[in-house]
């Protein structure tokens, strides 16, 4: 296997995340681990990409924040928490659980940027 080949991988393999949540919004940082993935993840984990990845939440919005010197990016997600953590009666899906939905997201990446492999 050659460190270069282009594997298919869940996000969690290529890039952690840290979530917040405030209102009917939330905003979630990936950080790569690799700093060599951070071209792919911004090729890839675009802003409908993410859209798409919450859609049956219905958000209204993503806006994308690229942080090039950390290889990271925050996505900030309107309108995807059923009106917000208050008036939700779903109250194990916000913030942090939510980032576990994108980390599952599959990207392409070279086998060298995958963290145990």
């Amino acid at each position: 296997m050659h460190p270069d080949e282009i594997v298919e991988v869940p996000l969690h393999r290529v890039a952690h995340a840290r979530t917040g949540d405030k209102g009917n919004r939330i905003n979630v940082a990936l950080f790569c681990y690799h700093y060599e993935a951070y071209p792919h993840l911004v090729e890839q984990v675009t802003e409908a990409a993410v859209l798409a990845c919450y859609r049956h939440r219905h958000p209204t919005g993503v806006r994308r924040y690229l942080v090039p010197r950390l290889a990271a990016c925050n996505f900030v997600i309107d309108d995807v928490l059923a009106g917000g953590v208050n008036n939700s009666l779903c109250l194990d899906r916000h913030g942090k659980g939510l980032s576990y939905l994108l980390l599952s997201m599959p990207v392409r990446v070279p086998r060298r940027c995958v963290a145990g492999l």
